[in-house]
């Protein structure tokens, strides 16, 4: 009777063996979309893509709205909210699941492009929260959008490809650095120093000042037409250019980077897609800028969200303000986004019966935050157990887990600032070996119980 009572976490190899083969085709799809959604921008063209051959139209195209339509509507190119519209009104609420599609990355500063020791270099600024050293002797590759001086829109994509060319930090070699070496690792890695070596050639002629920094402009302008000025308009993004690979002899495991957190985004689409007529309506919004605060108008912040909410709404003919506010106050969410795996190299970090085990299926956080829960939205005990219950109906492997020991770390996600909205919400998604850095680690089973869990809350 006693074993009857107790708690345990399931292996999901074990516990669903019958789902292995479904699971493993399903992360060659999740590899394939990651290896060409690199940044938001391009994760919303991908996005855009998928949601046209499921049979989404562009929301603005709609005049009304009946049960069963799917639309969608992109924020400035760098987010999309996707829904499928439910046979209750919107006043009954959504069931919103939620998750961010920026990632840690270099990014180029607007006057970026200087020559040093006979080398040209791209000054960056690094955008969310890394270990500066694990981007030093890396290969990047370079993506972004440019307008030009005329109003051109350029995209760029270099480096990603097998016959690229590439990018990198440079490292000093461990014979000249002693000095080095006895620094605090946060003092040995000056951010200032994440220079993107980007050529070695001169251009001919005694008279240049810059020879090197002049054949790099050249060859911008040679093949982009782009002039130095132009990069005071661009957002142009350096992310590591290795491809998603299967990681461990039996291929369980995928390591590349941008998991974070884009493996929730992408299983929380995929499970939209599967979604044909939900009592209530079903929402997946992918959003940017959570890994510097959501602040900006692309972020979760904004009005985006609520925005769109009163569009729908307005839609279906219930046009005033508190339909709005009651849909809000009615809906149901899950926070999709990462938790960290145990590492037994760092257990310290960890408590180990409240941290995510790798292979254990989706983790849900009743609260994240720092210290003493700080930034949490810190979920209901209500809510936790109407997601649980429905989790166990729909066979779906789940594990609990907090983001390490108590006053060693812990993280934010988009939860607070949904619950803000008066919302009910729940940190939800994938755990990873290495987060945050250029070869984050996740199991292909708890990809797929991740995506497993998004269609059963979207499709009630």
């Amino acid at each position: 009777m006693t074993k009857s009572l107790n708690y345990e976490k399931k292996n999901g190899w074990l516990h669903a063996a019958d789902e292995k083969e479904i699971a493993l085709q399903f992360c060659e799809k999740y590899k394939d979309f990651l290896n060409h959604a690199c940044t938001e921008r391009e994760f919303c063209k991908e996005a855009e893509k998928m949601a046209k051959a499921a049979g989404f139209v562009p929301m603005k195209e709609k005049k009304s709205l009946q049960p069963g339509d799917k639309i969608y509507s992109i924020n400035r190119g760098k987010g999309i909210m996707l829904s499928v519209i439910g046979t209750e009104p919107m006043e009954s609420g959504v069931n919103l699941v939620g998750a961010h599609i920026d990632s840690p990355r270099l990014d180029l500063k607007q006057n970026p492009l200087f020559e040093d020791g006979s080398m040209a270099f791209l000054k960056t600024h690094y955008y969310g929260g890394i270990k500066k050293y694990q981007w030093f002797a890396t290969p990047l590759s370079m993506h972004g959008r440019v307008i030009l001086k005329d109003g051109t829109e350029l995209d760029l994509s270099i480096g990603g490809e097998d016959d690229d060319f590439t990018f990198t930090v440079t490292d000093l070699l461990p014979h000249l650095a002693d000095e080095q070496q006895m620094k605090k690792v946060k003092e040995a890695f000056d951010g200032e120093n994440l220079n993107i070596l980007v050529g070695s050639m001169p251009v001919a002629g005694d008279e240049v000042k810059a020879p090197i920094k002049e054949y790099i402009l050249q060859y911008l302008h040679d093949t982009y037409n782009m002039e130095e000025e132009d990069f005071l308009s661009a957002e142009i993004e350096m992310v590591p250019a290795i491809k998603q690979k299967d990681v461990g002899f039996d291929r369980s495991m995928i390591g590349g980077p941008g998991q974070d957190d884009r493996v929730c985004a992408y299983t929380a689409m995929e499970a939209l897609f599967s979604v044909d007529a939900p009592k209530h309506t079903a929402v997946c919004l992918l959003v940017d800028k959570e890994e510097i605060g959501s602040m900006g108008n692309t972020g979760m912040r904004s009005r985006f969200f609520e925005n769109m909410i009163a569009e729908i709404c307005f839609l279906q003919k219930a046009e005033n303000n508190i339909s709005v506010r009651r849909c809000l106050s009615a809906s149901k969410c899950l926070s999709a986004d990462v938790n960290a795996a145990f590492d037994p190299a760092y257990a310290n970090a960890y408590e180990k019966n409240n941290a995510s085990i790798l292979g254990y299926g989706v983790t849900i956080s009743k609260y994240t935050g720092h210290g003493g829960k700080s930034g949490s939205s810190d979920a209901s005990a209500e809510f936790v157990a109407e997601i649980r219950k429905l989790f166990n109906d729909n066979g779906v492997i789940w594990q609990t887990a907090e983001l390490g020991r108590v006053g060693v770390g812990g993280g934010g996600t988009i939860a607070q600032y949904v619950a803000n909205l008066d919302i009910d919400t729940l940190d939800c998604g994938t755990a990873l070996l290495s987060m945050h850095s250029p070869f984050e680690i996740s199991s292909k089973m708890d990809v797929y119980m991740t995506y497993k869990a998004y269609k059963a809350f979207l499709a009630r």
